[in-house]
């Protein structure tokens, strides 16, 4: 979502390099390529002045330390700008202890309102609170059953009267319901509307009044650039909002939107949707998206999603198999689909620093790679996967593999002596002794498309990380093995 910033601010870092200080004329250009960069990013114009105002003069004043290069300390002031900019901390949902939490979404029509209300309802149920969605849309055909589908895709209740009732009396009903039954949040989700509808943005205003919410969010498209900070602040002061939504933020949206939002209407960004499936849906932390944007990784967030995918208990038995090259094709699956459903590839190598250079074209192989082994593996039998020896040693089983999965015995042969060296090698690794390894799908680049990246970064995928630390007291799940 940031490339073409990053790419651009990128060619602002290199010209401070071989500087030996940061002085007034060297500064200037490079305050010319973050310029250049933020505009084209869609960047509000007064957060841009503001911005480059505010780093060139705490960059002139910056003293560089011992050690530090002039474009490092450059880096380091433009990212704390940026995390300034965007709200400097997570601002979390409201939750009223003993009481029912109120959350009213609103937003333009087709910015994902209704799909981001179930993602809200999914994240908030991973953190053990009840939830009740209240469906007063009436207007749009089919939204009612959309979020009802939606509902139960999550298995979360929806409460609705039909498209004959008053919007003002489903959320009444629906908020008196939700208390009456002890649930710990409801969210209403409304129609979609234009800022510009008077009579649609009164009756915004009616439920407001009715079901007093204890937050107003906005659901923004990240698409619409500066404009979206322009619409949060229209809805700012017309509706009284609490915080905003970014929705499609895994698209080719510029990031504009991120880096306006809080500046030019006064509102934190607390969520952004970043794919379609019901569970992308992120907190917004300032910092991390800095990081992202400035090519650092994110890997907390990286951390994160693994936790919600991998059971402590499964990788410290993982972790047992790696140390005593017991790992086998079964567990490799395994790993293969908790990546699946992690995200796509290209996402999860973005959150990793120094991954975020691989061009599209290595992450498609890299995507394409995992398919091929992945088609291979299921047309082995269980003993096969079990015991990876038995190929080595047979060479009519290879045969009967790559007849099956639709590829060469060669490939098939390939896929068993990587497999072999990469679980000695994490032995070895689990052990205190490589620090890297080979790249599973062949070249010196982890995704095996040619070039002469080195592999270390990869850290052993797919079979695992290094040894897991001693694993906290209370901790359910853990990073594990990707």
């Amino acid at each position: 979502m940031f490339d073409a910033l990053s790419d651009r601010l990128e060619s602002a870092w290199k010209k401070l390099r071989g500087q030996d200080k940061i002085s007034q004329s060297n500064i200037q250009d490079a305050l010319r390529e973050v310029r250049r960069a933020l505009l084209e990013a869609d960047v509000n114009l007064q957060v841009v002045k503001d911005f480059i105002s505010e780093v060139e003069t705490k960059a002139q004043g910056a003293e560089v330390i011992a050690g530090v290069r002039p474009d490092q300390q450059f880096i380091k002031i433009v990212h704390d700008e940026l995390v300034q900019v965007m709200g400097e901390e997570n601002v979390p949902l409201a939750e009223v202890p003993g009481k029912t939490t109120v959350v009213l979404m609103a937003g333009l029509q087709g910015t994902g309102k209704t799909t981001a209300t179930a993602k809200l309802a999914l994240h908030l149920r991973k953190q053990d609170r009840s939830c009740l969605l209240v469906a007063t849309d009436i207007y749009r055909p089919a939204a009612i059953d959309q979020l009802i589908t939606l509902g139960k895709q999550i298995d979360v209740p929806v409460f609705e009267l039909g498209i004959e009732a008053d919007p003002v009396e489903i959320a009444r009903q629906g908020v008196e319901r939700a208390r009456a039954e002890g649930i710990n949040t409801v969210i209403i989700d409304t129609a979609g509307r234009l800022q510009i509808d008077e009579d649609m943005m009164a009756e915004l205003a009616r439920i407001k009044e009715i079901v007093q919410p204890d937050e107003t969010l906005l659901v923004v498209d990240a698409m619409t650039g500066q404009e979206a900070a322009n619409l949060t602040r229209t809805f700012h002061d017309q509706i009284g909002i609490t915080g905003a939504i970014l929705t499609k933020m895994d698209g080719d949206s510029r990031g504009g939107a991120a880096l306006s939002v809080r500046q030019i209407s006064g509102a934190p960004i607390k969520f952004v949707g970043v794919g379609e499936k019901v569970e992308a849906l992120q907190p917004f932390y300032p910092e991390r998206m800095a990081s992202r944007i400035l090519g650092m990784g994110d890997v907390l967030t990286l951390v994160e999603k693994a936790q919600e995918e991998i059971d402590l208990a499964d990788a410290e038995q993982m972790q047992e198999k790696i140390l005593s090259a017991k790992f086998d094709f079964t567990d490799f699956l395994k790993q293969m689909r908790l990546l699946k459903n992690m995200g796509s590839l290209g996402g999860i190598m973005k959150m990793i620093p120094g991954m975020n250079k691989l061009s599209d074209d290595q992450l498609k192989h890299g995507e394409t790679q995992l398919k091929r082994c992945e088609a291979m593996i299921n047309s082995m039998t269980g003993k096969e996967r079990r015991d990876p020896d038995l190929l080595s040693s047979s060479p009519s089983r290879r045969r009967r593999i790559a007849s099956g999965s639709g590829y060469r015995e060669a490939d098939v042969s390939k896929l068993v002596a990587d497999f072999q060296k990469m679980r000695s090698l994490m032995q070895q690794m689990g052990q205190g002794g490589i620090p890297g390894m080979p790249g599973m799908f062949g070249g010196g680049n982890p995704l095996g498309a040619g070039g002469n990246r080195p592999s270390a970064g990869w850290r052993g995928y797919p079979g695992g990380a290094p040894p897991a630390k001693k694993k906290k007291e209370k901790k359910k799940k853990g990073f594990g093995t990707l």
